[in-house]
């Protein structure tokens, strides 16, 4: 995979996880809706970066969709909850793609990415996994 189509499938990811901290916010309750608020910020963030990134590399951002099929119904905050770990699975796995296929700065700033949605994710789920970004894989 070249790091053009990497950061493409990045942006992509980071377009869904846009959408599904929509629906996380939607239904979180109180005692966790600043953790979606700043997840959901940070998603942002680097989907805009990554716009950059892309546009750099020599391509043509991929647009987000008008909707994202959820991975399940989430009628709850025990389903915000599970949604977001989820999330920041598929964003954790994406990234790792993107530490292979980048160098130089790109690399560095997949691998903080990668991180950062490793975290989130050990702290939506309140557990770890062994390889971030590479456990959905198996």
């Amino acid at each position: 995979m070249s790091a053009l189509e990497a950061a493409q499938a990045a942006l992509a990811a980071e377009h869904a996880a846009v959408y599904g901290y929509g629906v996380v916010g939607g239904r979180i309750g109180t005692q966790r809706r600043a953790e979606a608020t700043a997840a959901y910020e940070a998603h942002r963030a680097r989907r805009d970066a990554l716009r950059r990134t892309v546009r750099d590399l020599g391509g043509t951002p991929v647009a987000a969709a008008a909707a994202y099929e959820l991975p399940f119904p989430v009628a709850d905050a025990p389903g915000a909850v599970r949604l977001a770990a989820v999330l920041e699975d598929r964003v954790a796995g994406v990234y790792s793609d993107l530490v292979r296929a980048g160098r130089g700065p790109l690399r560095s700033e997949a691998a903080a990415a990668l991180r950062e949605a490793a975290v989130r994710a050990v702290r939506w789920r309140g557990s770890d996994v062994t390889f971030p970004g590479l456990a959905e894989r198996v």
